[in-house]
């Protein structure tokens, strides 16, 4: 088996270096501004605005860089004070101040802002490695199924949030869950992490889907407090054309069979999420749909079907049912995934997870 990591992609450009233009911006602001003060005369006085290059030095420059952009500042100020015989001249002194001030200012405003770039990239790597652990790489290729996935953040800096997946090979087949937790944040993150934990345990454990839905309820039972829940969609895929499924309060898998029809695998009852289960008469139970050879599903969170458009139309899955032929699973996902973002208009409000499993 493959572990592949499929789409995993936050909704956040990464931040390199500034380019090449932005390292030059400064000199050429000073430039201009030189030029002006020459052109201009003695009278019109452009000389101040050579501040403008070590400010603009600390948005994208290092300290280093910085300072010898205020040093030309500096030196080119005085120039032109020689040039417009101006120098000793106490208003011409106080410029050159101002001048030598913004660039003590601005060298410090560099340094400020490269220990913050250093402190994200920290926090980053360690959001990473939080993912890696949180949401493992899934098998490409398991038992009777091929598997992808894709995870969206919507939240700026974040790889991971309170959507959930998992993918075990146990002895009764391949057992799926896919889940999101209501609320944000870190508490979020950490009830993932618990419900993630007691199905990796009760997958291999427990002989029946309803068993490890009572594990995972059971852990939760431990940690949720007041009217916390999490909806979770579990299946089971065996070597059989048939999956089994229990859904705890999730949107429903969409199927689309081999001749490329979509349909949404509903549940008989509706059952109540996890954590609230004991609150309700309903159970989660058990039911059984056909999966044949070729039939794709798409597990998804609600980040998915609530994307909104500019209009505030939700996102169509089941007329974009079709983007899932695709023969590889990442590739459906990816256009997906890149379809969701057009739709909205390139930034998800909501984390979306999709999980996609297809019968060889």
């Amino acid at each position: 088996m493959t572990g592949v990591r499929g789409v995993v992609i936050t909704d956040v450009e990464g931040s390199g270096g500034p380019g090449p233009w932005l390292r030059w911006l400064p000199f050429l602001a000073m430039g201009v501004v030189a030029l002006s003060d020459i052109l201009a005369g003695p009278d019109v006085r452009f000389r101040p605005l050579l501040a403008l290059g070590p400010a603009f030095a600390a948005l994208w420059c290092g300290m280093r860089r910085t300072a010898l952009v205020g040093a030309a500042a500096l030196v080119l100020d005085v120039l032109l004070s020689s040039y417009s015989h101006a120098l000793g001249r106490r208003q011409n002194t106080l410029m050159l101040a101002m001048v030598a001030g913004i660039t003590v200012a601005s060298v410090f405003a560099s340094s400020g802002r490269q220990r913050r770039e250093r402190l994200l990239a920290e926090v980053r790597s360690v959001a990473e490695v939080a993912q890696q652990v949180l949401l493992r790489p899934v098998p490409r290729r398991v038992g009777p199924v091929h598997v992808a996935v894709s995870y969206t953040s919507a939240t700026a800096e974040a790889r991971i949030g309170g959507d959930l997946y998992e993918v075990a090979s146990t002895r009764a087949g391949v057992r799926v869950i896919v889940g999101d937790v209501q609320g944000k944040g870190l508490e979020a993150v950490e009830t993932a992490a618990a419900v993630l934990g007691a199905f990796r345990e009760a997958a291999y454990d427990e002989l029946e889907l309803t068993g490890v839905v009572a594990r995972i309820e059971a852990s939760l039972g431990r940690r949720l407090s007041g009217e916390k829940f999490v909806t979770a969609v579990l299946a089971e895929f065996d070597e059989g054309d048939t999956a089994t499924l229990v859904n705890c309060g999730h949107p429903s898998p969409l199927i689309l069979r081999q001749g490329g029809v979509g349909e949404f695998a509903e549940p008989e009852d509706v059952a109540p999420p996890l954590g609230l289960t004991g609150l309700a008469d309903t159970r989660p139970r058990p039911y059984t749909i056909g999966f044949a050879p070729g039939d794709r599903m798409l597990f998804y969170t609600d980040g998915v079907i609530e994307a909104r458009d500019s209009e505030g139309r939700f996102y169509p899955l089941a007329d974009r049912s079709g983007l899932l032929k695709a023969a590889d699973p990442e590739k459906a996902l990816e256009e997906m995934r890149s379809d969701v973002l057009r739709h909205v208009g390139g930034r998800i409000t909501d984390d979306a997870a999709m999980l996609l499993v297809r019968r060889r």
